[in-house]
């Protein structure tokens, strides 16, 4: 079976984490290209706007407020947009949190409030995606994982968890829904400027910006490949560290991040 990929004459897409960094720079490419993007996000202030940044765009924005974590909404917008956009061709789950984890000082709540959005956030809005899709014979999505999902990083043991298992759970997906005519695809970027790296206490080599990110981003969605991960010179060498021994690993990763050489986290908790 052929691999689908969605043009604009297939229908609508779907962008959640629009209202700012990666998901907003790919809604505004998609809707370039003449789609007719619904973005979601919290804020309806931030997507009335970006709906208007869209204006003179060959395709529209349409801003579909919501919050991933309620997965009653998720729903709901999934089934409007498949409604009112004459069928829902494809859909980007790109909503997420970074909150950095400390070892010494170690939170609950960073763990699950991360856990909440970045992984059950995509499942909310994966499920009544997919079963629409399946519907019409046809559909395209992409999830929006890391190379932080390739192996542990610092601060990264709750963000990194969630994208390590977002891209398990595009390869095992991948071998039913292959079967439905509906392609999927992992985004693994390499670090990207956008609110989520901005606190990071690391170098970041090779950092993008987030409008070099969604152009990218929409040039994998056409390729058909299973996975878009940028710039290669960079993500292609975190992919070969998992090859290494682990005290390899670990040494090269304090060595490239100077994590080693960081003094201890307090608190006054």
């Amino acid at each position: 079976m052929s691999t689908f990929t969605a043009s604009p004459a297939d229908g609508a897409v779907w962008v959640t984490g629009a209202s700012s960094g990666i998901g907003k720079a790919l809604a505004l490419n998609l809707a370039a290209e003449g789609f007719t993007v619904y973005a979601t996000a919290r804020s309806e202030d931030a997507l009335a706007k970006l709906a208007g940044e869209a204006g003179k765009l060959k395709g529209r924005i349409v801003a579909a407020p919501g919050d991933v974590t309620d997965s009653q909404a998720m729903a709901r917008i999934a089934g409007h947009i498949d409604t009112e956009g004459k069928g829902l061709a494809l859909a980007v789950f790109n909503a997420g949190v970074y909150l950095p984890v400390h070892g010494e000082t170690l939170k609950v709540g960073d763990f699950d409030k991360t856990f909440a959005v970045n992984l059950s956030g995509v499942v909310n809005g994966l499920v009544p995606a997919i079963d629409r899709m399946k519907a019409r014979g046809r559909g395209q999505i992409a999830i929006v994982s890391s190379v932080t999902g390739y192996g542990g990083m610092p601060t990264s043991a709750a963000y990194g968890a969630t994208k390590a298992a977002l891209i398990n759970m595009a390869e095992s997906l991948k071998f039913d829904l292959d079967k439905f005519g509906v392609s999927i695809q992992v985004v693994n970027p390499g670090f990207v400027d956008t609110p989520a790296t901005a606190d990071n206490a690391f170098e970041m080599p090779a950092l993008l910006q987030p409008e070099e990110a969604a152009k990218r981003i929409a040039q994998g969605l056409k390729s058909g490949s299973f996975e878009i991960t940028f710039p290669r010179r960079f993500t292609y060498v975190l992919k070969a560290l998992q090859f290494l021994p682990y005290p390899a690993y670990f040494w090269l990763m304090n060595a490239a991040t100077g994590w080693k050489k960081r003094p201890l986290e307090t608190t006054t908790d």
